[in-house]
C-alpha cells in the first residue's frame, strides 16, 4: 500500500484481470497468483481485480475478497494494486472496501450501483458515505453506464471531488468522448482518470489523463504498457503505431461478451487451467472460437506469449 499517500503516481497501463476458475467453477487461486506475475513480468504499471472483465457479479463477498487478498499478497507493493470493491449494495461494497483497505490496497475502484438507476444525488450521497467510511484509502469513481445503467455527469464528479478529499479519481468506461473532456474540465488535471475504453486509452492521454484500465491488457500487457511508456515519452509515432496494432485483440474482446474470449486464449496458453464462465455468461461457441482464431493471427505479434 506504498502508493496509498500519493495516489498521483498511480498511472499508466493498469491490468483490469479476469477471474480464473476451475472447470468445476471454483476459484482458481493459483492461475490467479500467476496471472499477477505475469502481468508485473510485462511490465503492467499497477493490477486491478473486480472490474467487470473479473466476473465480480457471479461471486460471492467472500469470494471476491479472497481474490483481492491473494493478488494483493502477490502484488507485494511491486506496483499499485486498485481492486473493484463495488456492488450494487451498499453493505457489500462496505465490506468488500475494508476487506481491500486491510488487505493493503493502494486505492478502491467503486462501480456505480447498478440495476437501480440512481439520480445523481443519489449517486453523489453513494460516494461520499463511501468516501466518508474510509477517508484514509483513496476512492476511485468507476463508471460504466453500458453495464449500470446509470452514467455518472461530469458534473456530479466535480462536486464529489471538491467535497472529497479521498475521491482521487474516475474510470469512465464511456464511449462519449466529450464525456472525458467535460469531467477534467470541470475538475482539473489533478483528478485521475483512467479509460476504460480500449480504443480511447491513447487519445484520452492527450486530454491529460492518467492512463488507461484496459481488458485488452490481459492478453498483450506489454504492448499496452507500452503504448503509454511511449506517449509519455513523447514518442507518439510508436504509441500510435502500438495503438492500432491493439484493434484486433480488441475486437477479439468482444467476440462474444468479455470475458469468454479472453480466458479461452488465456487457457490455450496455459495461464489458465480452465476457461470457465460463470453464469449467465457460456463458453465460445465454436463460431466465436474460428474469429478469435482469426484476430489472434491479425493481432500475433503484438499477443503476450507463454
Amino acid at each position: 500500500m506504498k502508493y496509498r499517500t500519493d495516489p498521483a503516481r498511480i498511472r499508466g497501463s493498469i491490468a483490469p484481470l479476469i477471474t480464473p476458475f476451475t472447470a468445476d467453477g471454483v476459484l482458481d487461486l493459483v492461475s490467479l497468483r500467476g496471472l499477477v506475475r505475469w502481468q508485473i513480468e510485462s511490465g503492467s504499471h499497477g493490477v486491478s481485480i473486480g472490474g467487470s472483465t473479473g466476473e465480480p457479479s457471479a461471486q460471492t463477498v467472500a469470494e471476491r475478497i479472497e481474490a483481492i487478498r491473494a493478488v494483493a499478497a502477490e502484488v507485494d507493493d511491486a506496483v499499485p494494486f486498485l481492486p473493484g470493491t463495488g456492488s450494487a449494495k451498499l453493505d457489500e461494497t462496505l465490506e468488500i472496501t475494508a476487506a481491500a483497505r486491510d488487505a493493503g490496497a493502494d486505492a478502491a475502484l467503486v462501480i456505480t450501483p447498478y440495476y437501480a438507476r440512481p439520480t445523481q444525488e443519489a449517486l453523489y450521497t453513494w460516494y461520499r458515505t463511501i468516501a466518508a467510511e474510509f477517508p484514509d484509502l483513496p476512492i476511485v469513481i468507476y463508471n460504466v453506464p453500458s453495464r449500470t445503467a446509470v452514467d455518472v455527469a461530469p458534473e456530479t464528479v466535480a462536486r464529489l471531488f471538491a467535497d472529497c478529499d479521498n475521491i482521487v479519481g474516475i474510470k469512465e468506461t464511456t464511449k462519449d468522448f466529450e464525456h472525458f473532456s467535460r469531467v477534467l474540465h470541470l475538475c482539473g488535471r489533478e483528478l485521475l482518470v483512467w479509460s476504460g475504453i480500449e480504443l480511447l486509452g491513447l487519445p484520452l492521454l492527450a486530454l491529460g489523463g492518467a492512463g488507461f484500465i484496459s481488458a485488452v491488457s490481459n492478453l498483450a500487457p506489454q504492448a499496452v504498457a507500452r503504448m503509454y511508456e511511449s506517449w509519455d515519452a513523447g514518442d507518439h509515432d510508436t504509441a500510435r503505431e502500438l495503438h492500432y496494432g491493439l484493434h484486433p485483440l480488441v475486437d477479439l474482446l468482444f467476440v462474444e461478451t468479455n470475458p469468454a474470449p479472453a480466458k479461452w486464449v488465456l487457457h490455450q496458453q496455459e495461464r489458465l487451467a480452465s476457461a470457465h464462465v460463470r453464469a449467465p455468461l457460456l463458453p465460445l461457441s465454436d463460431d466465436a472460437v474460428s474469429r478469435v482464431r482469426a484476430l489472434l493471427d491479425q493481432g500475433a505479434t503484438l499477443l503476450g506469449r507463454p
